[in-house]
């Protein structure tokens, strides 16, 4: 045998070692949110009808967004879809117009 410890002694050092290095890693890593918006659920990809419902507003609203470049279509098949990215955006931008 390598090794200067009976074979239980070893693998009980190198466990313990093992959750000290596990717990020192949950402690140390800061909770952050995938997202900055409360209450706003994360998905990558957001339906018309949600961002309608998101924002209180109605279709034509959200067609007039992205003719003036507010928003930005993601065209998947026949069906259209907004990137989360771009919805926080415009949530961000919405409150810089309403703080200044």
């Amino acid at each position: 045998m390598l090794f200067p410890f009976d074979p239980e002694v070893f693998w009980q050092r190198v466990r313990l070692i093992i959750r000290e290095e596990v717990s020192r890693v949950e402690k140390a890593a800061p909770v952050t949110s995938l997202y900055e918006t409360p209450g706003l659920e994360y998905k990558p990809l957001y339906k018309i009808e949600e961002v309608c419902q998101l924002f209180q507003i109605s279709k034509p609203t959200i067609y007039s967004w992205v003719e003036c470049g507010k928003l930005k279509p993601v065209k998947i098949r026949s069906r259209v879809f907004f990137l989360w990215q771009d919805i926080q955006s415009l949530l961000k931008e919405g409150r810089k117009d309403t703080a200044a």
